[in-house]
């Protein structure tokens, strides 16, 4: 026969252990979910990196391939003083 105390260390036991593992299993959750947002967060950063990478090509490459735009003439220096008609 299984005395009273020994009844209440048993309960107390197997509660003790069922919280333990339900500890862990929310803990993994919690912490798979903490590495999956952060994984998230450096791909959209990356994406973003690489967006502004090739915007600079892009620009680069238009003004290399783009011909040279003429100057535009100045007209701050008339002599007269007299607007152009």
């Amino acid at each position: 026969m299984v005395g009273k105390f020994e009844r209440r260390k048993d309960t107390v036991q197997e509660l003790t252990e069922s919280g333990a593992t339900h500890v862990g299993r929310i803990a993994v959750i919690i912490a798979g979910a903490v590495r999956d947002v952060t994984r998230e967060i450096g791909d959209w950063i990356s994406d973003g990196l690489e967006m502004r990478e090739a915007s600079r090509r892009a620009r680069e490459d238009e003004e290399r391939t783009s011909p040279p735009s003429e100057p535009v003439p100045d007209d701050s220096d008339d002599s007269d003083g007299a607007p152009d008609r």
